[in-house]
Formats: structure tokens, sequence, C-alpha cells
């Protein structure tokens, strides 16, 4: 069975939780286990959250740092094919620092109050990355997952 769909998105913070419970219905429909369900709705909101907070463009058009409700969007992706689930959220805002910097996956601090979701997809996910799209301005953030199925899972081939 396989099974993919994309979403471009409004980068506000409404589109976390459509983009969420788009995938929780795209689980439940095809019969995967709700524990997997829900940690790949949880790094999925994650990452959908790091894309409205970070996603804009580098600048406004007066120098300015953009403002998470400012226009644009960015898109997500979700492929299940057999027993594997890849998302991926694509921004246009400025990417992640070049790699031998301040790499965005480090374990935030105990006090920290910002910079644990990328870590969260990490420790969530079976392979994470976050990379910049090549060429052009943007982060890509891509997991995968196992699946396990519900018993008399509809979907699953026999």
């Amino acid at each position: 069975m396989s099974i993919w769909w994309s979403l471009h998105l409004r980068r506000e913070a409404a589109s976390v939780p459509l983009a969420r419970r788009h995938l929780l219905g795209t689980m439940e429909t095809a019969g995967v286990d709700p524990d997997i369900s829900y940690d790949l709705s949880v790094a999925l909101s994650e990452a959908c959250a790091n894309a409205v907070e970070h996603g804009g463009r580098a600048q406004a058009s007066d120098g300015t740092a953009p403002h998470t409700g400012s226009p644009g969007g960015f898109r997500v992706t979700a492929y299940l094919d057999g027993d594997m689930c890849r998302i991926e959220v694509v921004d246009s805002g400025p990417g992640f620092p070049p790699a031998g910097h301040d790499r965005p996956v480090r374990t935030p601090g105990a006090d920290a109050e910002h910079g644990r979701g990328l870590y969260l997809i990490r420790e969530i996910a079976d392979h994470a990355s976050f990379d910049n799209k090549p060429g052009r301005s943007g982060a890509v953030v891509r997991f995968d997952k196992i699946l396990k199925w519900r018993t008399n899972a509809p979907l699953v081939s026999a």
C-alpha cells in the first residue's frame, strides 16, 4: 500500500493543527497503530511550527526581520509506503546555518524556552535530516518512521 499527499499551507499558527489533523486522519484510515500516529503527529507539529516561526523571507522589503504572520507559506508532504512513513516540511526562509556552525539539533538546556522542536523530531523519528534547499533559500525538515499496524488494518496488504 502506498499513500502520499501534499499540503501547501500559509505561514500562520492555524496551519499547524490543520496539518496535524490531516496526518492523523490519514493514519487512522490506513490502520496505523495509534501510538505511532501520535508520535508522527507531534514531530509534524514541531516541523510545522518551525516553518511558521522561521520559514519566511530572510528579510522584509524594508530590511527588517519578517513577522510570523507575514505572507508566504510552506509545504508538507507525507509518504506512506509499505511499512515506512516519510514526512517532509519545506519552507522559504533563510534556512539552517551552514555546516560547522551552530547546527539546529543540539541538546537544549534544561531551562531552554526554545530550540526543543528539532531535537524532539530527531528523538521521535527513526531517521531525521535538517537541510537547506539546494541553490535556494529555505529549510527542508525530513523524517522517517517505521510503521506498526492495528490488528485488521484496512489498508495493509495481506
